[in-house]
């Protein structure tokens, strides 16, 4: 399954660090940046969850919630973001649900080895739940100051 600029998010509610539960619909009325990544504790995730972090205050003068989903579980997210000092919500999808709904569990191939994997993939959400924006295959540069950029024009 994939979703589209101008579609309603697919909803979820999902575990997340420190004991919370993360949800979609509990985030209305600010927008959302939903960034998928592989794996924590792994270079590029890394990069791209501290891009998002040192962005932390001007996503919130922009009226906007930054979560971080991946397969990993609750316990390694918390690692994660105390070793980091992140700032993004983390949510653990372990049933991959959420990454199939969104379009991001693909194949993928590494030397020739094929194997399902998340596709490292943005998705910025307004205010009432409708995606204006999706970055597919994300390379983590200057990614989070483009999503900012976006957000605040919004």
């Amino acid at each position: 399954m994939t979703v589209e600029v101008g579609q309603a998010a697919p909803d979820f509610t999902l575990p997340g660090d420190g004991e919370r539960t993360i949800s979609l619909a509990g985030l209305r009325g600010k927008r959302v940046v939903l960034f998928f990544y592989p794996k924590d504790m792994t270079p590029g995730c890394t990069i791209e969850a501290r891009a998002f972090t040192a962005l932390h205050d001007d996503f919130a003068a922009a009226n906007t919630r930054v979560v971080g989903l991946s397969k990993d579980s609750v316990a390694r997210h918390e690692k994660f973001r105390a070793k980091h000092d992140l700032k993004s919500d983390l949510a653990s999808d372990e049933t991959g649900e959420v990454l199939e709904a969104y379009g991001v569990w693909t194949e993928k191939s590494m030397f020739g080895r094929k194997y399902m994997g998340i596709v490292r993939s943005t998705f910025l959400i307004d205010e009432a739940g409708i995606i204006r924006q999706i970055w597919r295959r994300v390379k983590v540069g200057r990614h989070a100051e483009e999503v900012l950029k976006e957000a605040q024009g919004l």
